[in-house]
C-alpha cells in the first residue's frame, strides 16, 4: 500500500487539548521525522511512530529518523502555526515515499502528522533533505486556523 495524502493526525488534535505537545524552541518536546517506503500505510488515524516499513539505516539516517529543530509557534490573523528547520541525512542511499513527524518525548511516541511526498524521493550516497515550507499562516507544516 502507498501513502495516500498528508494528514494532521486526529490523536494529535486531541493531545493538544491535553497539553501533551510543547513546540517551544529549545525548551519544548523533542520531535522527530522518520522516513518510510511505499509499503507504509498511514492516515489521519495513525497514532504512533512505528519502525514497520521505515527505510533502512544509511549514512546518517538511522531507525527512528532525525531530530527536528523547532521554531517557536506564533500567530498571524486567526491562525496559529509552527515549523521546523530543514533536516538533512548525509552520505545516505534512501528511497522514501513519505514520513511521520512524531513526539519522541512522550510515552508511545505519538504522531503529529503524516507527510506524503507524492512519489519516490531518492538519494544515492548523497544528501537526502527534507525542506519544510515557509513558516506562515498559509503554508507552515503545522497550522491551526
Amino acid at each position: 500500500m502507498a501513502f495516500t495524502g498528508n494528514y494532521m493526525c486526529t490523536s494529535f488534535k486531541q493531545e493538544l487539548m491535553q497539553a501533551k505537545h510543547n513546540f517551544t524552541a529549545s525548551t519544548g518536546n523533542t520531535f522527530k521525522l522518520a522516513l518510510y517506503t511505499n509499503s507504509a500505510s498511514f492516515t489521519a488515524a495513525t497514532t504512533a511512530y512505528t519502525a514497520t516499513n521505515e527505510v533502512a539505516n544509511s549514512g546518517s539516517y538511522s531507525a527512528g529518523g532525525g531530530t527536528l529543530t523547532n521554531i517557536t509557534p506564533t500567530t498571524s490573523g486567526t491562525t496559529a502555526f509552527t515549523d521546523f528547520n530543514d533536516l538533512s541525512f548525509t552520505s545516505a542511499t534512501i528511497t522514501a515515499y513519505g514520513a511521520l513527524i512524531y513526539n519522541s518525548s512522550q510515552a508511545g511516541n505519538p504522531t503529529v502528522c503524516v507527510l506524503d511526498f507524492g512519489g519516490a524521493k531518492t538519494s544515492t550516497s548523497g544528501t537526502f533533505t527534507i525542506i519544510f515550507p515557509t513558516a506562515d499562516a498559509s503554508i507552515a507544516i503545522i497550522r491551526i486556523a
